[in-house]
């Protein structure tokens, strides 16, 4: 007789403290999914609006191209590295800023994008609640259970949620553009102003440096996800279905709310186009899923990325920080955190892009070889190049908003990082010769 034993589902491991192994690699329909779930999301829309109401159709798709590029390269860099190594983020941050050092920048951004996870859920109950005209608050909590259920499961579930939203957020997206329909032509869009010729105006500066914070946290911890791509050439092939594809799409989508004159209070909820589907005879439940099932994408996206990095730093497992940053989240949603959006905005687009830079440049100066050695305690070139480049984001912030932070950030980071390399590199030379 054959004995049958029957054994509960085994999760799939998410390696939070090592390298994904070669045999444990996915496709790169698979990461592609993962990643494009996360730019394809509402607010990708009131983002979008928003450009489109302060800078005029023109400017605002100026902003929309010059941003996805930005972060087209510099995720793709960062993805190509996690590909070819099969490392997080939390071990890149080792590496560049030492042992000790890492926890620093690791923590902070998984801290932070646990905040945006927070927003997100804030905003699935405000509109469910404007969808069913129950509580807020509880629908949120509700729906953050959904979310930290899918990001316990794992990759494989975020991938499956990607999968179904995106397609739908299109399918959705352009069933309002129909829905609502407009009386103005292509032409009449197209010269679309806003508030661009008001005091209300915003340089073109500010709206690139809003496209490029609004994923530039997760776009740093990109290497989270695609580390399970199977070389570095695949994780950059599944990073384009986010960025440029993905984040354009829905940003563009909102621009043509806005545009056709679609949109209510497009300054604040800029393109958000639910309610143009509650007066359709499209059902109030099937929106109902429609959000939950989008906003799922970027929030359970998001609270992995946190975890990752939180359990990495403290050597915890990866699904139980992932219950614990998803009530700590869930609180902070219920605390009205989505009112301080636009502050979160303009603190992401001065001090997370320096720290993907700096992680670039060692790679691109010291090779793939220095992830696998030992690091030092700390990395002081490392963290006085993230200063120099966070300090130059704010400064233009204060004194030069006509340009964007992000870009002014990033690129003198980018040659302080390079300068600091510069001048370690004798020291590692004399240590290698006198062993």
């Amino acid at each position: 007789m054959t004995d049958i034993h029957t054994h509960p589902p085994r999760l799939d491991d998410q390696y939070e403290h090592t390298p994904v192994p070669p045999e444990h690699r996915k496709s790169t329909l698979a990461i592609g999914a993962a990643w494009a779930g996360m730019p394809m999301v509402l607010t990708a829309t009131v983002i979008g609006g928003q450009l489109a109401y302060f800078l005029g159709f023109a400017q605002g798709l100026l902003a929309l191209v010059i941003g996805a590029a930005v972060l087209a390269v510099y995720v793709g860099i960062l993805s190509y590295t996690a590909g070819h190594t099969g490392r997080n983020f939390g071990q890149f941050s080792r590496s560049v800023f030492g042992r000790v050092g890492a926890l620093v920048p690791a923590l902070l951004l998984s801290t932070v994008i646990v905040g945006w996870y927070a927003f997100q859920t804030g905003l699935t109950g405000s509109l469910l609640s404007a969808i069913t005209g129950w509580n807020a608050g509880i629908l949120a909590i509700a729906a953050g259970i959904v979310f930290i259920f899918i990001t316990f499961v794992g990759i494989r579930a975020i991938s499956w949620i990607g999968y179904i939203s995106a397609p739908l957020f299109i399918v959705f997206g352009v069933a309002a553009l129909v829905i609502g329909g407009t009386a103005q032509g292509w032409p009449d869009i197209a010269a679309y102003a806003g508030a661009s010729r008001t005091a209300a105006a915003w340089p073109l500066g500010v709206g690139v440096t809003v496209v490029i914070a609004s994923l530039v946290d997760a776009g740093t911890m990109t290497a989270d996800f695609t580390r399970f791509s199977r070389t570095g050439r695949e994780a950059v092939a599944a990073t384009l279905a986010a960025f440029p594809v993905g984040q354009f799409v829905s940003a563009f989508i909102g621009v043509l709310v806005v545009s056709a004159g679609l949109a209510v209070d497009p300054a604040v909820n800029g393109g958000m186009f639910i309610g143009v589907l509650l007066g359709s005879p499209v059902s109030q439940v099937v929106v109902a899923v429609f959000v939950v099932l989008n906003l799922a994408a970027v929030c359970a996206h998001c609270l992995y990325n946190g975890a990752m990095g939180w359990s990495h730093a403290t050597g915890a497992r990866f699904r139980t920080t992932t219950v614990v940053l998803g009530l700590i989240g869930l609180f902070a949603a219920g605390l009205g955190v989505w009112s301080l959006f636009s502050d979160w905005l303009t603190i992401l687009g001065v001090i997370v892009p320096p720290i993907g830079v700096v992680i670039i440049v060692s790679v691109l100066v010291r090779g793939y070889g220095f992830l696998a050695a030992d690091a030092a305690r700390v990395r002081v070139g490392a963290f006085v190049a993230w200063a120099i480049g966070s300090a130059a984001a704010l400064l233009t912030h204060l004194f030069a908003p006509a340009l964007s932070d992000a870009v002014v950030g990033i690129v003198v980071a980018a040659v302080a990082s390079l300068i600091a390399e510069r001048l370690a590199s004798p020291a590692r030379s004399a240590v290698r010769t006198e062993a």
